[in-house]
């Protein structure tokens, strides 16, 4: 099974919030070979800069590097498969930018998107992939 992290999963797991253990225990399924868990460069872009408004610069780098440590595959660049997709999103469902990418990366990539981001709802509902929600 793939899975997509979005931004907000590894954020619940800084933040000690409700849905943390099912972003752990996809983890844990990684490391034992029984899941693919993928995050996008732009959410781990996403994940340092609400961590340096948060905990500054050298402690979000720390952040980042512990993600980095984890079995999860970044995905250092986006296709021109992504970016149209990613453009459609965006056009369709009025999302943000990094929102479009997520979601057009875990549409193509046919993983399930793991996030608390209610803006990628009308998404889900529409069919364009599944979620898994942590809240």
């Amino acid at each position: 099974m793939y899975y997509l992290l979005d931004a907000c999963a590894a954020i619940t797991i800084f933040n000690a919030e409700p849905g943390a253990i099912k972003v752990i225990d996809l983890i844990e399924q990684a490391k034992n070979g029984n899941a693919d868990v993928f995050m996008s460069i732009i959410q781990l872009l996403e994940i340092y800069y609400d961590r340096v408004y948060i905990v500054g610069e050298n402690n979000a780098k720390i952040r980042v590097e512990s993600i980095l440590k984890e079995p999860i595959t970044i995905i250092e660049n986006i296709s021109y498969q992504v970016m149209y997709e990613a453009g459609r999103f965006k056009t369709c469902y009025s999302m943000s930018l990094a929102d479009s990418i997520v979601c057009a990366t875990a549409k193509i990539l046919g993983a399930t998107l793991v996030t608390k981001d209610k803006e990628i709802k009308p998404a889900e509902e529409a069919g364009e992939f599944s979620v898994l929600w942590l809240d």
